[in-house]
């Protein structure tokens, strides 16, 4: 569950105020709305990239608000997938269990397993320099769902993909999302995307997120 109680998030000259939505438990939620609108800036603010200047962040019926991004113990795909040039593919899905302190067996074991889930096993040992596009997303993907959160934070992961990609990547990620049952927040401009995805679709407006008549 995410919720947003009536949240202010001041960033330079740019200000949202009194921001208020939900997604519930389970759910699959799709914010859309103009560039440059602060939808970015709502998925910051909930992970604490970004400091909210009032107001309340619930993620599982705990408040979050002022808890250190590490603590919140969401998963995050910024729309530039933020992957490190010098690591192997491994070591981003190693990379938050080693920070958790997870036992050497049982990372070796999630390892194996989501790897053959997002279908990259295969690329284990090779570096993100010679990836496509949809393998980087899968990387980023299973770096963020690695130590199983319960939340997952999405922004714009597609945007930079081919129609063929995208498509392909819409089913991956479906399966993946029902499967874990993981609470999820995705950024798109895309209708098309909002549809193959979205089981709630809110609307950012002149500073008002509204929820607009549930996808089918």
């Amino acid at each position: 569950m995410i919720e947003l109680c009536n949240v202010s998030i001041t960033a330079g000259q740019f200000s949202l105020q009194q921001i208020s939505f939900k997604v519930h438990q389970g759910d699959y939620g799709v914010l859309m709305g103009q560039t440059g609108r602060g939808k970015t800036t709502i998925l910051e603010s909930i992970c604490g990239l970004r400091n909210v200047v009032s107001g309340e962040i619930f993620v599982r019926d705990q408040n979050i608000t002022d808890w250190s991004p590490g603590d919140r113990e969401i998963g995050y795909v910024p729309q530039d997938l933020a992957l490190f040039p010098t690591l192997s593919v491994q070591a981003h899905l190693e990379f938050a269990l080693k920070l958790r302190k997870w036992p050497s067996k049982d990372i070796a074991l999630r390892v194996s397993k989501l790897s053959k889930t997002l279908g990259i096993g295969h690329l284990l040992k090779r570096s993100i320099s010679g990836l496509s596009g949809g393998e980087r997303q899968r990387v980023a993907l299973g770096r963020a769902l690695s130590f199983r959160p319960s939340v997952l934070l999405l922004d714009e992961p597609f945007s930079a993909l081919d129609e063929s990609t995208r498509t392909e990547m819409h089913v991956l990620l479906r399966a993946v999302t029902e499967s874990t049952g993981v609470t999820t927040l995705h950024v798109t401009h895309s209708n098309e995307e909002a549809e193959a995805l979205a089981n709630r679709r809110f609307i950012l407006q002149d500073g008002v997120v509204s929820e607009a008549v549930q996808a089918v």
